[in-house]
């Protein structure tokens, strides 16, 4: 806990009652089993002082339109100061159509970016570096396919896959229970879950 022990001598934490706050609360007598915050399997957090040590990244959640327009979005909320980006994607992509199927007529580039093919990935992260920049990537149905994409993108650019982060939302049980965006039946849909799971922990 050598980063807890140093963040707290750097700086003070008081309530607005002025009662200090202590780094971590739990038992005096913790079981040996219980791991602390940034250890595995991280039950009380993957970092170890949390907001206090890594602050949240900022980023807002966009897209729109084609990738180039989407690119130039990104481009600029990185100019003013903005940490990672959030990848918002169109209805047609969030169901795993291509731009020109003609379920996708009348919804191309309205809710977020039109993603159909690999061109459109390069086009949309031209002239950022994904080994530099957090990615946050709102999908399900089709995640293993737009993840499989973006790390095209990454290898293109000579950024090793261990460089690359940010997030896959990758949760297709909501789309069962709340939106409706799914593709597959909900055994093969969770298999491309959990094989997301075991390539990413293997290559990522």
């Amino acid at each position: 806990m050598k980063t807890m022990a140093t963040l707290t001598a750097a700086k003070s934490y008081r309530t607005l009652s002025g009662l200090p706050l202590e780094p971590v609360y739990g038992p005096d007598q913790a079981p040996a089993t219980m791991p602390k915050p940034g250890d595995y399997p991280y039950t009380r957090g993957i970092h170890e002082t949390m907001y206090r040590g890594k602050l949240w990244t900022m980023r807002q959640f966009a897209g729109f339109a084609t990738a180039e327009e989407t690119n130039a979005r990104y481009h600029y909320l990185l100019s003013q100061g903005q940490a990672g980006l959030s990848v918002a994607f169109d209805l047609p992509t969030l169901m795993g159509f291509d731009s020109d199927h003609p379920t996708s007529l009348g919804e191309v580039g309205k809710c977020g970016v039109a993603i159909s093919s690999l061109a459109d990935m390069e086009t949309l992260f031209q002239g950022i570096p994904l080994g530099d920049v957090t990615v946050s990537m709102t999908i399900n149905s089709p995640a293993s396919i737009i993840w499989a994409m973006y790390l095209v993108v990454a290898e293109q650019q000579g950024v090793d896959w261990k460089r690359v982060s940010g997030t896959l939302q990758n949760d297709i049980l909501k789309e069962y229970i709340a939106q409706k965006e799914y593709i597959y039946p909900p055994a093969p849909s969770m298999r491309l879950v959990i094989d997301t799971f075991e390539f990413g922990s293997k290559f990522t």
